[in-house]
């Protein structure tokens, strides 16, 4: 009797321990996809609200700019909402950095000032941590009217494109692509577009 009743015993915290596992388990998985959709939906916000304000002038060419894009870094105006500081036109600047958790997506926000970047508002705050890759890309329409392919840089920093995509991984694995669009492309040089 003693011997079945450790064994039922053993088996129950078994039974236990294993629930507690795939609770955790489950936390976990509920806790990183909610950061995957608050970090895409404020991906989302923000690059879709670019302005096609002059944030800076090229000092090689003099060419304004107004949107800049890398594989892994991009700057552009938008309005910033009034709970994240000062509010009004913002220039937003987002790259991927190496820093001593791993690869980390940071975010840093500049008032406008008289067409320049002012000084930062507070220190580049990370977005998200631990990524294996974060890649950009970015179209617009030819002159057919057609869908260019998607550019790792984006050339024509004085217009904005019409479309930027991101795609990032971390440990957890691949989130799911996401494409923005930018509905204030077309407001530069009277609807022109590269």
């Amino acid at each position: 009797a003693t011997t079945l009743l450790a064994a039922a015993l053993a088996l129950a915290f078994g039974v236990l321990r294993a629930a507690g596992a795939t609770v955790t388990r489950g936390e976990l998985m509920s806790a990183r996809n909610e950061h995957v959709r608050a970090v895409s939906g404020f991906l989302r916000s923000r690059i879709g609200g670019a302005l096609p304000m002059v944030f800076a002038l090229d000092p090689r060419s003099g060419r304004s700019l107004r949107f800049e894009g890398g594989p892994q870094s991009l700057r552009f105006v938008a309005e910033l909402p009034a709970y994240f500081g000062r509010g009004g036109p913002q220039v937003h600047q987002l790259a991927l950095r190496e820093t001593a958790g791993g690869n980390a997506l940071m975010v840093e926000f500049r008032p406008l000032q008289a067409g320049e970047a002012g000084p930062p508002l507070r220190a580049p705050e990370p977005l998200a941590q631990g990524l294996r890759r974060f890649e950009l890309g970015y179209r617009t329409l030819d002159a057919q009217g057609r869908w260019t392919s998607w550019q790792s840089r984006w050339e024509t920093p004085e217009a904005l494109p019409l479309q930027v995509r991101v795609r990032i991984a971390d440990a957890g694995g691949e989130w799911p692509e996401l494409v923005v669009a930018l509905p204030l492309a077309n407001a530069v040089a009277g609807g022109a577009q590269p």
